[in-house]
């Protein structure tokens, strides 16, 4: 069943406002954001946080993209609950 709420479209932010966007404009967007994380150092600005009822696989390529594409050591997740 949908919402009628449901997003349907990727939604960017213009000047303040929520606005809807192409997924090219929000990838590329998110591409650059990450990317200006990574360059501040990401050690301190970026963090990633993984669920334990993910599958190894999917919890390995947040560790992977965590520590070899944004450089940081900052990855936890829910095992302990």
């Amino acid at each position: 069943m949908r919402a009628r709420t449901r997003l349907t479209t990727p939604l960017i932010r213009r000047d303040g406002e929520l606005c809807p966007a192409t997924w090219e404009e929000a990838l590329e967007r998110t591409t650059a954001g990450l990317e200006r994380a990574r360059e501040a150092d990401a050690s301190r600005s970026f963090g990633m946080f993984s669920c334990s009822k993910s599958t190894n696989e999917m919890n390995f390529l947040a560790q992977k993209l965590a520590r070899q594409v944004m450089r940081t050591n900052n990855i936890d997740s829910c095992n302990r609950t």
